[in-house]
């Protein structure tokens, strides 16, 4: 697991940025502009609270220094397009889950390097391999920032192509993405057996308080529960491979799977572990045809 694994784990995570661009269109981020309320509340959930929690689940569960910052890298990488099929699998505001992967994929050029860095810092001290902010600022911006803007420009002139490459190049993706996924766990079983125990519980905690926190927030804000439950969605899930991603080429590991990377493999299990049923719950929860105060998501509704 050494330069071939880096570098496929580069490639296999750029085409699946380059595929999520080829989703968007410039309406997208036009989109955010025309709805600013709704996507701010959803950004501080998702670029404040989020890191928040997981500073609090890395206490709350005791984590090792490396599985903590793990964690942390994880919960600074925006959703990407697991978020936008979920919203839809779930019945939520597809429009408002693509607007805010648009702008999150964007601004993580910006935000995570100097969060990475400063987690990095905070937990692991000179504990870690030497690796530069420009450096996790390179990776960055190939791996999001890049391959997504490219999409975009692609789906803006040559939208016929986009459409028809669009859902092979996303199943290329993803299938080279759980290859080398499951090549990478299973190199450091032992060791993933070993401390799954000490981090599962904290990769359920997260998921779970974010989603409830995201429905209540989206009422209490006197969103829709259309733009409720994709608020939770959007609050709840992370981009597992840009994590893994990262921690891995910042560990500089030769072989197995880095403790730092752990976290964002495991919460690859658990995040569908916990979707999945939200998905469930969620179908049925409908607009209402008029708004009513409160929080309610058991509620039956004509929409529903």
């Amino acid at each position: 697991m050494d330069v071939i694994v880096n570098i496929s784990l580069l490639v296999a995570q750029s085409i699946i940025m380059f595929s999520l661009g080829l989703g968007l269109e410039i309406s997208d981020f036009k989109r955010v502009l025309e709805r600013k309320r709704v996507v701010g509340i959803a950004l501080t959930a998702q670029v404040m609270v989020l890191p928040l929690l997981a500073y609090l689940t890395v206490h709350l569960f005791s984590f090792s220094p490396a599985f903590a910052a793990g964690l942390m890298i994880l919960s600074f990488c925006p959703g990407g397009v697991t978020s936008n099929i979920i919203s839809k699998l779930a019945k939520g505001d597809v429009a408002l889950s693509v607007s805010l992967t648009a702008v999150t994929s964007i601004l993580a050029f910006v935000s995570v390097p100097f969060l990475v860095s400063l987690s990095l810092t905070h937990f692991l001290g000179d504990a870690l391999n030497e690796y530069s902010f420009s450096e996790i600022a390179l990776v960055t911006f190939l791996i999001t920032t890049t391959p997504v803007s490219l999409g975009v420009i692609f789906r803006h002139f040559k939208t016929s192509i986009a459409v028809k490459i669009e859902t092979g190049l996303e199943r290329l993706a993803y299938v080279l993405w759980t290859i080398i996924v499951l090549g990478a766990v299973a190199s450091s079983a032992e060791n993933v057996m070993t401390n799954f125990s000490q981090v599962v519980m904290g990769l359920f905690f997260l998921p779970i308080v974010m989603t409830c926190f995201g429905l209540i927030l989206g009422r209490m804000s006197n969103l829709t529960r259309t733009e409720s439950k994709t608020l939770a969605i959007e609050a709840s899930i992370q981009n597992s491979p840009m994590a893994l991603t990262l921690t891995v080429l910042i560990s500089g590991v030769s072989t197995g799977l880095p403790d730092l990377a752990l976290p964002a493999a495991v919460y690859s299990l658990t995040m569908y572990a916990v979707a999945f049923p939200s998905v469930i719950l969620l179908r049925r929860w409908g607009d209402e045809s008029k708004q009513t105060p409160g929080f309610d998501p058991t509620a039956d509704s004509p929409a529903g």
